[in-house]
């Protein structure tokens, strides 16, 4: 895959944004006092065996990739963001607090719906109308939970970064100059966004968990929880593919209802915010081989992050 072919992106974190490409990402973050520190995390481009190449498998290996990087970012961004006074919580502490919120997200992502719906059953409710309300009770779910965090007045700094993000692989995606000036005009709204991955996998989880439908509940349960691989990768692929036609008319007209749920999770952002995605990405696309004379020097955005 050539370099133009590549999915460049990344992620909103701590006062910062990470970029990643196809040999590293770049995570920059915003000290307390203003400046720029960063982090380079290389990924190994050893060629992977054919079958890790499949469909559906290549997304779990990505999957897999994603968050190896994705945590390392946040951990990063957190040592930095934070003040001298802040204190830091221990791997040990910060691996019970994820293993709690996980149990949290399956208590109420997949528990819990499945308990509301398991009462319409009992009420008459036919199987499919029973998984129909399920669905529709997990999409409230998802799409409430994205609300609620959205009002929190920290979470939106984070959402501006995840704005300023956008903005900027909208840019360099559209062959635009890669200055705070420039990438400002850009779209917040992006196909590939983690905010439609949620949704979609909501969606793409009622057609599949429809197999296990006939299972009594606790082991229709156990079962969506054993699948929630699947459905993320299978919720992948249509991102995938809906990214690579985004260009066509149907394709944006399927994909309208979950890129507005981006509104949520995105704020416009401020020039210090755009000046860091900018940061992050450059070292990326320069590991990659990416020579761009529309892509200008940064340093002279920098004093609008100080």
């Amino acid at each position: 895959m050539d370099n133009e072919r590549f999915a460049y992106g990344g992620q909103a974190v701590l006062e910062g944004v990470m970029m990643r490409g196809r040999r590293m990402a770049t995570v920059a973050v915003h000290r307390p006092d203003g400046g720029l520190a960063f982090k380079h995390i290389p990924i190994p481009v050893a060629q992977r065996p054919a079958w890790m190449r499949l469909p559906i498998i290549r997304v779990l290996v990505g999957l897999g990739d994603a968050f190896t990087v994705g945590k390392q970012a946040l951990d990063f961004s957190a040592q930095v963001a934070v003040t001298e006074e802040d204190a830091e919580l221990s791997p040990m502490a910060q691996t019970a607090i994820f293993g709690v919120t996980m149990l949290i997200g399956v208590g109420i992502f997949v528990v819990l719906p499945s308990l509301i719906a398991n009462q319409a059953r009992q009420m008459g409710a036919s199987i499919l109308l029973r998984e129909v309300i399920e669905g529709v009770i997990n999409l409230g779910l998802v799409i409430g939970y994205i609300y609620a965090i959205s009002r929190i007045r920290d979470i939106q700094r984070v959402f501006g970064y995840h704005g300023a993000e956008h903005k900027t692989i909208n840019a360099y995606e559209a062959g635009a100059p890669l200055t705070v000036e420039s990438v400002r005009s850009f779209s917040r709204i992006h196909p590939r966004c983690g905010t439609s991955f949620l949704v979609v996998t909501a969606l793409i989880g009622f057609v599949i968990f429809l197999a296990v439908s006939g299972l009594p509940l606790w082991q229709r349960i156990l079962a969506r929880i054993v699948l929630i691989p699947l459905v993320a990768a299978v919720a992948l692929e249509f991102l995938r593919f809906t990214a690579a036609h985004y260009h066509r008319p149907w394709v944006r007209r399927l994909l309208a209802p979950t890129l507005a749920t981006q509104y949520l999770t995105t704020r416009e952002p401020d020039d210090a915010m755009i000046a860091a995605a900018i940061a992050a990405l450059l070292p990326v696309l320069a590991a990659d081989g990416v020579s761009d004379p529309l892509v200008a020097r940064p340093e002279a955005e920098f004093a609008l992050s100080t």
